[in-house]
């Protein structure tokens, strides 16, 4: 526990030492701007309500990340399994006749996108283990596809009046906004709530947690006391196929109510810093997701200091943070023990 909070400690402080020398570079006091960031979100209902919104799907996608590490896998295909989700959604959604109720709808549309990410990421476990395709390599090779795919489809069948947005789902599909400051921050938020505690449950307090964590950490061992490696590591990607596509209700469901070309399009790298920052647990992740929503919203809410591309640029410093910050701290817990 103690390596984890010194991995997000040092992450963070690098994070906030880069920010601030880029405040420099752009004529700006960092401490002046900090604070503003702060107060500005915090003290705006609809900021705030922003933050929710975007940390709604960054759970979702962090989590698909996270029980995919937790297996040993690095599932980099959230972008392309957020996609499918999106468009499965939004063709559903819209195929649907007009008087269909919300008990019906909503339901429909939502597996639809699980089922659309679940499939993608059930394809990339399958070649992980039938083929040895690495499935870093066939995950991007999947978002590309996925991009494509949906492209295509919304150029010859969707995309109307020539604009990229496709024709509206039925009004019983849309998720009712929460009311917070007239902001995008919907229903779709309790799917992410409820993920993160089905998502402890599971590792905690099931046997095929246990067996998902046992792979993760000795794929070998796991296999000598009788686990099937190959079929947990197939669950397993299915499983985060499906929480990446489930964050497409977030964007379809609950906002956009349509489908529309680069809906989403990020939210999956994203989704890698939360998993990486919130140290694979849960409550981490949402923590995590949370902490990035806000740094996206207040970037927004300081436009008109600093460039907003400066608190994007941000979110890659601390992905990067990260990476940098395990080895170096796992070294130095090695050398302390020496």
């Amino acid at each position: 526990m103690k390596r984890e909070l010194h991995t997000v400690a040092f992450a963070l402080l690098v994070t906030i030492a880069v920010g601030s020398l880029l405040m420099m570079i752009a004529g700006k006091q960092p401490g002046h701007i900090w604070l503003q960031m702060i107060t500005r979100t915090w003290s705006s209902s609809y900021a705030m309500g922003d933050v929710l919104y975007k940390a709604t799907a960054i759970v979702l996608t962090g989590l698909s990340v996270s029980i995919a590490l937790d297996a040993g896998l690095f599932n980099l295909g959230v972008e392309g399994q957020l996609t499918a989700g999106v468009l499965a959604c939004a063709v559903v959604g819209a195929a649907l006749p007009a008087g269909t109720p919300a008990i019906v709808a909503i339901p429909l549309c939502t597996l639809a996108a699980a089922g659309a990410g679940g499939l993608i990421g059930g394809v990339i476990g399958v070649l992980r283990v039938t083929r040895d395709a690495h499935e870093v390599i066939t995950s991007f090779m999947f978002n590309a596809i996925v991009v494509g795919i949906s492209l295509w489809i919304g150029n010859a069948v969707l995309f109307q009046n020539g604009t990229t947005t496709g024709p509206a789902i039925v009004p019983g599909a849309e998720l009712p906004q929460l009311g917070i400051g007239g902001s995008s921050a919907n229903v779709s938020v309790a799917f992410a709530i409820g993920a993160v505690v089905a998502i402890g449950l599971l590792r905690t307090r099931t046997t095929w947690g246990h067996a998902l964590r046992a792979v993760g950490r000795d794929p070998a061992a796991a296999r000598a006391v009788g686990i099937s490696v190959g079929r947990v590591q197939i669950v397993v990607m299915i499983g985060a196929g499906a929480l990446a596509g489930l964050a497409a209700t977030n964007f379809v469901l609950g906002h956009k109510h349509a489908f529309e070309d680069g809906l989403g399009r990020g939210v999956g790298l994203l989704g890698v810093s939360a998993a990486l920052l919130g140290r694979l647990h849960p409550i981490g992740v949402a923590i995590a997701a949370l902490g990035l929503g806000f740094l996206s919203s207040a970037g927004l809410a300081v436009g008109d200091q600093v460039p907003k591309e400066l608190t994007e640029m941000l979110q890659g410093v601390l992905l990067l943070s990260i990476a940098i910050a395990v080895p170096l701290i796992r070294r130095a817990s090695v050398e302390v023990r020496a």
